[in-house]
């Protein structure tokens, strides 16, 4: 076994404990659409593209992000849905087949806000609706600013989806808090002008997220996990800021933490590059957000490949497979407590197992296939 091999067998090999949830090892698949869900139902081969990377090492999956129960929650049929009886014993399926492999899943529910199409599916006459009708260019017009009554039901609506994931199975659920989408809209101040008490400073922009924690932890079990996955960069401008240092991070992380958020998915687009370097501090986003919430946290961006997630990644621009040493020595210094693997582990379902058993060099590289297909 190579060095690079032992070291990844003692970060990554290691079991993790997320309330109710006994993690294999600290392998995270990340979440990533593939619009493979006609009428919004996960079908077998949904099941056994996840039950291939839990049976190969994956400890825990993150599913695509699936709709919760709002006409306005989505912009394609072939995006899975988490509600409906179909669309739930499909959900239902796939837990079992990536529990019969050993791995845990969660769900990662999701609302799109102002980033959805006007007329787009799965219910084209849905409005499009966000916190105040701006878009994420800071422009008005983006929609119809959501009424009271619309966020009580969407918090609703995320309380429902997580009571039926326990329901039905899953080892916890992921809020999609990132990347300018509904919740990642009421946080961040360029799409949040409100001046109710969904809007204004940093903490009271976290209320709607709050609210939906809150709503959640009344639905399930004390220990069943809450992940919120968010991010400082959204779609298309990825120079976004939601914190601009430390203190704002914690603002906003901190009343989530006190909500019920049992863990942080830190989307980074490069895990190596320090996210306050005026600080004088090497900390990535993640390792920031476990700082100021003494909470587990998950890392991502760029893992194991030689080109940075950008548009061109998402138009399948290939990537080489290079080395995770970094990785690990962020890992060796507990910055992170899990890492979460996208395209790398899109290309190769064997990823996990090929690290840990010192076969680095039958890594597959990332190729727009990845994308096209169901591995």
């Amino acid at each position: 076994m190579t060095a690079v091999s032992s070291r990844a067998s003692q970060a990554l090999a290691r079991p993790f404990t997320l309330g109710s949830a006994e993690l294999p090892n600290r392998i995270v698949m990340a979440p990533m659409t593939r619009q493979k869900s006609p009428g919004g139902i996960p079908g077998e081969d949904v099941a056994a593209y996840y039950a291939r990377r839990a049976a190969a090492g994956t400890g825990l999956i993150i599913t695509e992000g699936t709709y919760v129960d709002h006409a306005s929650a989505g912009f394609s049929g072939d995006i899975p849905r988490f509600h409906g009886e179909e669309q739930l014993a499909g959900w239902s399926r796939v837990v079992k087949a990536v529990h019969a492999e050993g791995g845990k899943i969660m769900p990662q529910l999701w609302h799109v806000g102002i980033q959805r199409p006007a007329g787009a599916g799965p219910f084209p006459e849905a409005p499009v609706v966000g916190p105040s009708g701006v878009g994420l260019d800071g422009e008005p017009g983006a929609g119809s600013p959501l009424t009271l009554s619309d966020i009580d039901d969407l918090i609703n609506a995320f309380a429902e989806a997580a009571w039926a994931a326990e329901r039905i199975g899953f080892d916890g659920i992921e809020l999609h808090g990132a990347h300018g989408y509904l919740i990642d809209q009421f946080l961040w101040e360029r799409t949040n002008r409100r001046t109710d008490a969904f809007g204004g400073d940093p903490v009271e922009r976290t209320r709607f997220a709050v609210d939906i924690v809150k709503a959640i932890r009344e639905r399930v079990a004390p220990d069943f996990p809450v992940v919120l996955r968010f991010s400082q960069w959204k779609a298309d401008n990825y120079d976004a800021k939601l914190a601009e240092n430390p203190d704002e991070l914690s603002a906003i992380l901190t009343p989530l933490a006190d909500a019920g958020v049992d863990a942080f998915h830190a989307s980074g687009r490069r895990y190596w590059e320090p996210e306050f370097p005026e600080s004088g501090s090497e900390l990535n986003v993640a390792g920031w957000a476990k700082k100021v919430t003494g909470k587990p946290v998950i890392t991502v961006g760029s893992v194991g490949l030689d080109a940075i997630f950008d548009a061109a990644s998402l138009a399948g621009k290939g990537a080489g497979v290079e080395s995770i040493e970094r990785l690990l020595e962020r890992f060796e210094r507990d910055e992170f407590d899990m890492v979460a693997i996208g395209r790398a582990l899109l290309a190769d379902p064997l990823w996990g197992q090929k690290v840990l058993e010192d076969r680095q060099h039958e890594l597959v590289p990332f190729t727009k296939d990845a994308l096209v297909n169901l591995y």
